[in-house]
C-alpha cells in the first residue's frame, strides 16, 4: 500500500541539551556552577514534529521550512532525521537556537538565540506543488516567520478546503486558516487567542475550545492539558474529553509536539479527527513515560500499530499490570459487563481482542454478528473499564497477543483452562491466565433466542 504523504511546514530550531553535575557554588555568590558532562544536538520545532511523524508507520513526511546558511542552521540541518525530504524557504535572518542547562531531570536555564526571527522572502514552487499533493499537512507554528510567509496562508487555505490540515498554533504566528480540520493549542494558547486566563478546570477548557471553533472558523480545536489530556470541540456547542493514562514527567519538552505529529499522521492515513486526537493524547503520554525527549532513539518497535502501540508503549514504560481480554460481544449484556469490570480490577489497563465479523461468522454461523465491528467496537470502547480495542481477524487472538504481551489474559469462567489455545503462548513471555466468574444464565445465544421467540 502506498504510504500517506505529510508535509510540515513551520518553524525548525537547534535544540541543545547541555547535561551538567553541580557541586559547588561560585565563591563570590550563591550561583552553581555548572560543570558540563555532555552536549546533545536534535531538531527543534518543526523538526522536531518530522522526526515524530516520521516515525510513525504508513507516511512519508516532507519537511518545508527556512533554515539560514549560517553555524547553527548547518547544525540544524545535520540533526534532521534522513529520512524526511527538506523542501528550504528562501530567508534572511538567524536560525533560532534553544540552549537549555540540565542538572539530572531539571532545567536549570534555558538560553535562546536567534530571538528576532526570520524574513521569508518567497514560497518556492517545490514548496507549493508539495502542499498541493499532500494527503494532509500539519503547520507547527514557533512563531519565527514562516507560517508568514508571503502567499503562505492563502496556498494553506486553498489545502484546507480538500484535505486535512492540523494548525500547532503560537501567539507570535499567523491565525490558522478557515477549515482547518484541526487547531492544536496548548492550554495557555487557548486563553491567550479568547483573552482569558489559563483555564483552570477541564470545563474552562471545554469553552475556551468551543470558542475558538466559532472564532478561527474551523473544523475541530483540540487543547491540549498535559497529564489531564486533550479536550476536543468540533462545535460550538460541545466538547469531549480524551483522559491521559497519569504518568509522572518532569520534563515536558516536545510533548505538544508529539501530540500533533501523531494527530497529523492519524489524519493522513484517514483517521477521524476524535481519533487522531485520541492517538495524539495515547503517544505524547507514550513519549513521556519513555522519558521525553531524552529517551529519543528508545522507541520499542515489538508493539501493534497507532493507538495500540502508544498505549502499551506508555504502560511498560512505567510498569503497569497490562489486562487483556477476547471475544465478539455481539450483543453486550450484563455478564459481558460483569466480566469486563473484573477484568480491569486485575491490572491498570484493559485491551478488549475484539474478533472481525468474518471470525465471528466462522464460529457462530451465517446469521451473525447481529452487529457489525464498529459498532461493537464503539460500545466496548464507552465503557469505563475498556481503555483500548483491537480487531483481529482470524479464529483466535493468537496472532495479536504477542504485540500486545499482557502480563494477565482474562477469559470467562466458563472456559475451562486447558481448552484455550492461547494459555500457552501468554505463559511464554510470563503472563498469567486468569478466569473471572461467569453469570449463569446470560449469553448473546440465550438473549436472540428470547427475542425471536
Amino acid at each position: 500500500m502506498t504510504p500517506a504523504r505529510l508535509v510540515v511546514v513551520g518553524d525548525a530550531l537547534l535544540d541543545i541539551d547541555v547535561e551538567t553535575d553541580v557541586e559547588r557554588l561560585v565563591p563570590d555568590s550563591a550561583a552553581p556552577v555548572l560543570d558540563e558532562r555532555r552536549r546533545v544536538q536534535r531538531p527543534g520545532g518543526a523538526g522536531l514534529a518530522a522526526r515524530f511523524a516520521a516515525s510513525d508507520s504508513g507516511v512519508e513526511v516532507v519537511l518545508a521550512t527556512a533554515v539560514p546558511n549560517d553555524p547553527a542552521g548547518q547544525a540544524l540541518r545535520a540533526s534532521l532525521d534522513p529520512s524526511v525530504e527538506l523542501l528550504n524557504l528562501p530567508c534572511h535572518g538567524a536560525t533560532g537556537v534553544k540552549t537549555r542547562l540540565r542538572q539530572g531531570s531539571h532545567v536549570v536555564a534555558r538560553l535562546d538565540q536567534g530571538g528576532s526571527g526570520l524574513h521569508v522572502d518567497d514560497v518556492p514552487a517545490a514548496v507549493r506543488d508539495a502542499l498541493r499533493s499532500a494527503d494532509a499537512v500539519l503547520v507547527s507554528d514557533y512563531g519565527r516567520g514562516v507560517t508568514r510567509a508571503p502567499g503562505l496562508d492563502a496556498l494553506l487555505a486553498e489545502v484546507a478546503r480538500d484535505r486535512p490540515v492540523l494548525w500547532d498554533p503560537h501567539p507570535r504566528g499567523a491565525p490558522p486558516v478557515p477549515r482547518t480540520q484541526l487547531v492544536t493549542p496548548n492550554a495557555a494558547e487557548a486563553a491567550a487567542a479568547c483573552e482569558e486566563r489559563q483555564p483552570r478546570s477541564v470545563a474552562d477548557a471545554c469553552r475556551q475550545a468551543r470558542t475558538l471553533v466559532r472564532r478561527w472558523q474551523v473544523g475541530g480545536v483540540a487543547v491540549t492539558l498535559g497529564s489531564r489530556g486533550a479536550v476536543l470541540a468540533s462545535s460550538a456547542e460541545s466538547a469531549a474529553l480524551f483522559p491521559a493514562i497519569q504518568t509522572i514527567a518532569e520534563d515536558p519538552c516536545g510533548a505538544g509536539d508529539r501530540f500533533a505529529s501523531r494527530a497529523a499522521t492519524a489524519l493522513a492515513s484517514g483517521a477521524r479527527t476524535c481519533d487522531a486526537v485520541a492517538a495524539g493524547v495515547a503517544a505524547a503520554t507514550a513519549f513521556l513515560a519513555r522519558g521525553g525527549v531524552a529517551g529519543l532513539g528508545n522507541e520499542d518497535q515489538s508493539a501493534p500499530g497507532g493507538l495500540i502501540r502508544d498505549l502499551v508503549l506508555a504502560l511498560r514504560a512505567r510498569g503497569a499490570t497490562i489486562v487483556a481480554t477476547g471475544g465478539c460481544f455481539d450483543l453486550l449484556h450484563a455478564g459481558h459487563v460483569a466480566a469486563l469490570d473484573a477484568a480491569r480490577a486485575l491490572g491498570d489497563c484493559l485491551i478488549v481482542c475484539l474478533n472481525s465479523d468474518d471470525s465471528v461468522r466462522r464460529q457462530k454461523g451465517p446469521d451473525r454478528p447481529v452487529q457489525g465491528v464498529s459498532d461493537r467496537r464503539r460500545i466496548l470502547e464507552s465503557l469505563r473499564s475498556v481503555d483500548a480495542v483491537v480487531v483481529f481477524d482470524e479464529d483466535t487472538p493468537e496472532q495479536v497477543l504477542p504485540a500486545i504481551r499482557p502480563d494477565i489474559w482474562v477469559k470467562g469462567g466458563d472456559y475451562a483452562d486447558a481448552a484455550l489455545p492461547e494459555a500457552a503462548l501468554v505463559r511464554s513471555w510470563g503472563g498469567e491466565v486468569v478466569t473471572v466468574p461467569y453469570v449463569p444464565g446470560l449469553s448473546t445465544t440465550n438473549l436472540l433466542t428470547r427475542v425471536r421467540g
